[in-house]
């Protein structure tokens, strides 16, 4: 990527960024739970509408804290990130460790052939939300052919956990606002190509701007600042909620670089 030789960058301080205090790492590990139990709560009282909104957000919440941990930026040592992911994977569906996997790469092969995770980007945006069931399915079944020895364990290990849990939700609790959640999960998991690919890489390229981000606070506010996806792609070390202090630090020397906008 052209921008990632830029010599401006060079005079960026981002390192001081990576750490988080006590309070920063418990706030990002907590972040999705109370979007988890108003979900559960609506579903039970069978307010659904609500439920959605809910499971929406904690959908958004769980892939801010699930992305950090792809990067080990939790404020956590690595063995405890990996169980992060792991408990992840059972509440959001799917196995964290084989995104993992595909979005390392799709840090280091942006936009380019190689990049299965940006698949949907080089598309229309309907047909990147058609082919939304198939996404997860690509990337879990790539992940499983060329990943190592330790990544395989852990995706298969999640995806245990995952029927163990649909088993559960299904035929052994009997509970619906259980099923509810599996139900939702499934259609999250679907919608991921388009709202977590296509909406910060679409009509990007390799060699010139390779991602999208965002400026305007109260849409950054509501997003929980997952769209700052140049800020990402440049400094992938610093953790989401340090990223608007990143992004104006890149402003200062490269304003251009944020030229192009997620909405």
């Amino acid at each position: 990527m052209s921008e990632l030789r830029d010599e401006r960058l060079k005079s960026i301080g981002w390192k001081d960024l990576r750490y988080l205090t006590k309070f920063e790492v418990a706030y990002e590990l907590t972040l999705s739970a109370p979007w988890l139990a108003a979900s559960w709560f609506a579903a039970a009282h069978e307010y659904y509408l609500l439920a959605l909104g809910a499971s929406f957000m904690f959908f958004l919440t769980g892939l801010r804290q699930v992305h950090n941990a792809y990067h080990y930026a939790l404020g956590l040592s690595r063995s405890a990130t990996e169980w992060v992911m792991f408990a992840l994977s059972v509440f959001m569906l799917g196995s964290m460790h084989a995104v993992q996997f595909i979005h390392l790469r799709h840090h280091r092969y942006c936009m380019t052939e190689n990049d299965v995770e940006a698949m949907s980007a080089r598309m229309p945006w309907w047909k990147a939300i058609l082919i939304g069931p198939l996404f997860p399915l690509h990337i879990h079944s790539k992940a499983l052919e060329i990943a190592d020895a330790r990544y395989r364990r852990w995706i298969w290990a999640e995806l245990l956990a995952n029927v163990v849990f649909i088993l559960i939700a299904f035929f052994a609790l009997e509970a619906q606002w259980l099923k509810y959640h599996v139900t939702a999960m499934l259609a999250g998991q679907c919608l991921t190509a388009f709202f977590a690919v296509w909406t910060v890489h679409h009509d990007c390229h390799s060699e010139t701007a390779f991602a999208r981000t965002i400026r305007h606070k109260l849409k950054a506010l509501i997003t929980y600042n997952m769209f700052y996806h140049v800020e990402h792609h440049l400094f992938p070390a610093v953790p989401t909620c340090k990223l608007p202090v990143l992004a104006r630090r890149l402003d200062a020397v490269a304003p251009d670089l944020a030229s192009n906008k997620v909405f």
